[in-house]
């Protein structure tokens, strides 16, 4: 899923440098293993928004595939609104791929991947925005369907996404942002371009206004649950919020919300869930990067079987934790969620892009936070030092955006981390993700989806 921070932060970073298959049969009757296996092999695959190509603009996806000897980066596949099969065509100020999501949504064995285009003009329409599956199959993502949007969700359509199984009858659903409204499209998907029921999710205040997405299980029911970020003006006040929502049989149920901010500070992360203590309960995780003058701060809003309840929260002042909250770090631009070392509990990752180091300025880097008994500590933290990519530098931006996922098979995610000019997949081992063995991502030059 991508998130409108990391969006912002390319464009600035990236402003001077941003720069056919035929349809097989289906591989299974069922949805496929790996929510991001796009050909069907039973491996996972890593698609991100890349650079354009030459003589051409509107926003590229880059995709690698995931091979059994790890991702198979000397062969990357691009793809965009040029590319047979896709609708629309590249225009100047388009962002196709600002936001990504996965799912086997037509259950053909083979996953797919929702792109969201928020700043596409249709027709007369400025920035109506669209949102596009593209299909897997054996040979990969190939042709795509847009998703029609619905009175009300025109307007930056696909600034955000989310997929998962909410109402747990077995086909994935694609919640997303419209309009400054969530909608809920309900599975089964076709390539004709029909769904199942679409509603909007709404907050019951004609103040509220979403502006990410996150998905995960929470309340131990085997369905997913969404998290919803969003600003909510009441009068005079206007405060930024996360609101989780339970998934049911018959859709999504408003749950409890919590404020992230008592004033508008406009850009978050797209919330990630993980079970930090192994108890059965997904725990959100909600980055909040402008706190306290931008020195940034993350909350665990803990599962229950009855949804989230009490939190904690992280920052560079927590102890055990390496460095000093500074104005404008911004701990917490980003952050994902996986097991990286294998001891079934799930671990965190969080960006601090504009960390300061040793007089460098912007130098980034990222916490590895461990989970364990007890959940999520300083005390079993981690830094990750941009150098990791090689000398030194100012303005680099390590770790403005995040993604933890076992690519290799072996039971450990790695973790692949953005800076400005180059990207970098780090495998997972028995205790944090490393440099020895490292892979640079080619042509990383947008968001890592969650």
């Amino acid at each position: 899923m991508r998130r409108s921070a990391t969006t912002a932060l390319v464009a600035a970073l990236l402003a001077t440098g941003v720069t056919p298959v035929l349809l097989t049969g289906p591989a299974a009757a069922a949805p496929a293993k790996h929510y991001d296996d796009f050909n069907g092999d039973g491996r996972r695959d890593l698609a991100y928004g890349g650079y354009n190509d030459v003589d051409r603009e509107g926003g590229t996806i880059t995709v690698v595939h995931g091979t059994a000897t790890g991702l198979d980066t000397a062969h990357p596949k691009f793809l965009h609104q040029d590319s047979p099969g896709v609708p629309g065509s590249g225009e100047e100020d388009d962002q196709f791929g600002a936001s990504l999501a996965s799912a086997d949504l037509n259950k053909d064995g083979y996953a797919d991947l929702v792109v969201g285009n928020p700043f596409e003009h249709v027709g007369s329409e400025d920035y109506r925005g669209t949102v596009t599956v593209l299909w897997g199959s054996k040979t990969g993502l190939s042709g795509g369907t847009n998703i029609t949007p619905l009175g009300g969700s025109a307007g930056h359509f696909g600034r955000d996404l989310a997929t998962g199984d909410f109402t747990g009858d077995g086909s994935p659903d694609l919640a997303l942002i419209g309009g400054e409204e969530a909608w809920l499209y309900r599975g089964p998907f076709t390539k004709s371009g029909t769904t199942g029921k679409v509603s909007k999710i709404d907050k019951g205040s004609g103040g509220w206004y979403s502006s990410a997405l996150g998905a995960g299980k929470v309340d131990g029911d085997g369905r997913t649950d969404l998290v919803v970020i969003g600003t909510e003006i009441t009068g005079s006040d206007i405060r930024e919020r996360a609101w989780y929502l339970k998934g049911t049989s018959s859709g999504l149920a408003s749950g409890s919300s919590r404020t992230l901010s008592d004033r508008q500070q406009g850009l978050y992360p797209s919330p990630v869930v993980g079970d930090f203590d192994k108890n059965g309960y997904g725990d959100i995780v909600l980055g909040v990067p402008d706190k306290d003058n931008g020195k940034g701060a993350v909350t665990i809003w803990r599962g229950t079987s009855s949804g989230p309840g009490t939190s904690v929260t992280l920052t560079q002042a927590t102890s055990g934790v390496s460095g000093t909250p500074e104005a404008d770090d911004g701990f917490g631009y980003a952050v994902s969620a996986a097991d990286t070392n294998g001891d079934g509990y799930a671990d965190l990752a969080v960006g601090v892009p504009h960390e300061d180091v040793d007089g460098e300025e912007d130098q980034g880097g990222v916490h590895v936070f461990r989970g364990g008994s007890g959940g999520l500590s300083g005390a079993r933290s981690s830094w990750i030092a941009q150098t990791v990519l090689g000398p030194a530098d100012s303005h680099t931006a390590f770790g403005y955006t995040l993604r933890l996922r076992d690519l290799t098979a072996d039971g450990k995610a790695d973790l692949a981390v953005g800076a400005a000019s180059n990207a970098l997949l780090m495998p997972g081992t028995g205790t944090v993700p490393t440099k020895t063995g490292a892979i640079v991502l080619p042509e990383l030059g947008g968001g890592l989806p969650d």
